[in-house]
């Protein structure tokens, strides 16, 4: 069973990208969808039989490599938060599947699309499924090497090129500290088995390395250099520039990224290497810190996005702040339990943007929509339930409220409660980061379903289709779906292939959190459920203190979220004025949000130029006046010349020759008699 959840998306993307030309793009998106669909039905019953009846195992599916101390096998590791992850990538794949057979059928490039889908799913469940560091590393890369091909899926359209090499190359400033953090824990522990690190993690506390005549925590070390690989994965600050670039893909693409593979990569990463964490607070600070600043950072870039896409994606960034929060305070279940909520309603929110896309005939500027509640009123429904479950709209006197309600408060409670010196800082941001998604989250839904309707305003289509079709295909994509002019009727709901996804998405955004947050968010679930899949010192005792904070704790949240979509509806429904003048009153702050606090500015001065003008030395002065200089153009070209000279000589004629031959006979006769006379006169 377990071989065929992992390896039936790789059949799919096998038959597509190979045969899909042949069998047609319809008989691609069968393929590709009905294998997903079995291997996520899969999902569920292995969550059944390992989380409930306890039936962990690893399968053995060859040998890999052996070489001297190093004998690795092809393994699949199964346990509760593998089969978790399993759930959370196999659901969201299939349904983001059967959401693109809709989305992307004027696509005459389907075939491969499909193909692609099914590839990053495989590299996610080869990463997921990992028992050692070596394979986790393959399904890294393989995550990475998928993401390149979907960003970029438009390849003749400029940006979507530039957005594909831009999430490659930050991925692999920190796929380098992760792979520097995979040596070191060989160095340290002879093995890159996990049963092996975690057995000998307790024994490395405190062990000290030398690095440029310092004394350093090695394990302290070992953890920053694989923290780095999940900063650059699931885009922490300081490495998240290329999510929200990420957005040139199509929109199916989006939601997988953003909800189920690559981005919550580095989360269970984490996740998984908890024995070896454990015994470094100092590095859990760290992660705290960087989860607690992406949270607040993200939130506030999002407050002035205009693409519908955008503000989605910072919203992604800005949760996966908050599970890097609650893994850094050491409660690596309820990281696990947000990853598992947020899924649900971030793939419901993208997909469902999608569909406003789609109505809207591929405009993203929600500056240019409004009054669509009236004329797609399943999808408005849909989001409605995303946005409310993303707020984490609940009541914390009855216990009671959509999926969010359930991890994100949780985490806010967990950074209050936590025994490590960023707890205050996480709180607060936290707590800051919870008004600000409440915010933006209800401004997108005010400016694109509520008010005025402002399309008649929009004059050219802006994404997906509209740009990644007329650059790749030479199609006239000025026309929607029926051949009618752009914007020449009213905007229109989804086809039922795509709003079945939306639908079924809704019901885990409402009763994920609540049918769940027993076995994630309490100790006594958590023993029964997780058992040996996530560890936890017996000192460490943050599932049960969050549990105690102060009655105001558990409000802040509630009032948070009030606020935001109080203010939300003050300043787009009530007095739709107030936001530009607020803006012109302070345009500096205005800018610097907008700008995404000039992080790509500031990398381009720092990295991007002085990198152009080393390549622009290097080529100028080292290959074109050193190398071409003194070796094609120099030495190599003197050479040319004598030979030229010496193959003048060979004329062809015998005269010639018999001269030359004449010249040589006087030259020898003449050395011959100066050097016997020289040796008689001795």
């Amino acid at each position: 069973m377990y071989q065929a959840i992992v390896f039936l998306p790789l059949v799919g993307f096998l038959i597509a990208g190979l045969f899909g030309r042949a069998i047609g793009a319809r008989a691609s998106e069968i393929v590709t969808t009905s294998l997903l669909g079995i291997s996520a039905l899969l999902s569920w019953f292995a969550l059944y039989q390992v989380g409930y009846a306890g039936r962990g195992t690893t399968v053995e599916l060859m040998q890999w490599i052996h070489a001297g101390s190093l004998n690795v096998s092809w393994t699949l590791r199964i346990d509760t938060l593998t089969a978790v992850m399993l759930v959370v990538v196999n659901s969201v794949s299939f349904l983001v599947h059967l959401y693109s057979i809709g989305y992307m059928h004027e696509d005459p490039h389907r075939p491969r699309f499909f193909a692609y889908l099914s590839l990053f799913t495989f590299a996610m469940l080869m990463l997921v499924t990992a028992n050692d560091l070596l394979q986790m590393f393959f399904g890294w890369e393989g995550v990475g090497l998928a993401s390149y091909l979907l960003i970029g899926f438009w390849f003749k359209k400029p940006s979507a090129n530039a957005a594909a090499m831009k999430a490659f190359v930050v991925n692999r400033v920190g796929d380098f500290g992760f792979a520097l953090g995979i040596f070191g824990l060989y160095k340290l522990t002879g093995s890159i088995s996990f049963d092996a690190v975690f057995g000998a993690a307790q024994g490395l506390a405190g062990q000290k390395m030398e690095f440029l005549g310092y004394q350093l925590d090695a394990l302290t070390v070992v953890c920053l250099l694989l923290f780095m690989g999940a900063m650059g994965k699931s885009a922490q600050f300081l490495l998240h520039t290329w999510l929200p670039d990420a957005m040139e893909g199509p929109t199916p693409v989006s939601a997988l990224i953003h909800a189920a593979t690559m981005v919550t990569a580095g989360v269970f990463m984490v996740a998984r290497l908890s024995p070896v964490f454990e015994y470094s607070p100092t590095a859990l600070t760290v992660v705290m810190f960087f989860g607690a600043t992406t949270a607040f950072f993200a939130a506030t870039v999002g407050l002035v996005q205009n693409d519908i896409k955008r503000v989605i994606a910072y919203s992604t960034c800005s949760q996966l702040g908050y599970m890097f929060v609650a893994l850094g305070a050491g409660a690596y279940s309820v990281g696990i339990f947000h990853l598992f909520t947020h899924a649900f309603f971030k793939a419901l929110l993208f997909l469902g943007a999608g569909s406003v896309i789609r109505a809207m005939h591929h405009e993203q500027d929600i500056r240019r929509m409004g009054g669509l509640a009236g004329h797609i009123k399943f999808t408005y429904a849909m989001m409605l339930i995303g946005t409310l479950a993303l707020t984490g709209f609940g009541l914390p006197f009855l216990h009671i409220g959509f999926a969010g309600y359930y991890s994100k408060d949780a985490i806010i409670e967990v950074a209050y409660a936590a025994h490590n010196a960023m707890g205050p800082y996480a709180f607060t941001l936290t707590v800051a980061a919870a008004a600000m998604t409440s915010f933006y989250s209800w401004r997108l839904i005010f400016m694109t379903f509520h008010g005025k309707p402002r399309w008649a305003e929009a004059h050219a289509p802006h994404d997906d289709h509209a740009h990644g079709h007329a650059k790749a295909d030479d199609h006239d994509h000025a026309h929607d779906d029926h051949g009618h002019g752009h914007h020449a009727h009213q905007p229109h709901e989804s086809p039922l292939v795509m709003l079945v996804p939306l639908g079924a998405l809704a019901v885990g955004s409402v009763l994920a959190g609540a049918v769940f947050s027993k076995k994630f968010a309490y100790e006594d679930g958590i023993k029964s459920f997780f058992r040996e899949s996530i560890f936890m010192r017996p000192e460490n005792h943050i599932i049960h203190d969050f549990h105690s904070v102060p009655g105001w704790v558990p409000w802040t949240p509630f009032v948070m979220m009030a606020l935001g979509f109080v203010l939300a509806w003050y300043m787009y429904i009530r007095a739709p004025h107030v936001p530009a003048e607020l803006a012109r009153r302070h345009q500096g702050l205005y800018q610097f949000l907008l700008n995404k606090w000039y992080f790509d500015e500031l990398y381009d001065r720092i990295f991007v130029r002085p990198a152009q003008w080393l390549g622009r030395f290097f080529w100028k002065k080292g290959d074109g006046w050193l190398i071409d200089g003194f070796g094609p153009d120099g030495i190599a070209a003197r050479v040319v010349d004598v030979t030229r000279g010496v193959v003048r000589l060979q004329t062809g004629y015998v005269y010639h020759y018999a001269f030359a031959m004449l010249i040589g006979v006087a030259a020898l006769a003449t050395w011959f008699m100066f050097s016997g006379g020289v040796a008689g006169s001795h």
